[in-house]
């Protein structure tokens, strides 16, 4: 299974290195990543490819916890619910 993840919030040292460290504990793979900052500003997107049985909630759950943690923004959406939501 595919996914999108998006990371949103100011800027610090170590938000790349803290969730990258999490998905490969939870064992999923980065397939792309795309990141810019817009003034003080982070902003990241990855695609990520993780087993189909893998407990999506607990992902989540796991995910949010560390952006709590960074003091970010992290959101993680099944690939054909985020591509669902945003066509035309």
């Amino acid at each position: 299974m595919r996914a999108i993840l998006t990371v949103i919030g100011k800027d610090k040292v170590g938000i790349i290195a803290g969730v990258s460290q999490k998905l490969a504990a939870l064992e999923i793979n980065i397939l792309d990543v795309s990141q810019t900052i817009m003034d003080d500003y982070f902003t990241m997107m990855m695609m990520l490819s993780m087993d189909k049985n893998s407990d999506f909630e607990k992902i989540k759950a796991e995910l949010n916890e560390v952006g709590k943690d960074m003091g970010v923004s992290i959101k993680v959406q099944n690939e054909e619910i985020f591509n669902a939501m945003h066509k035309l």
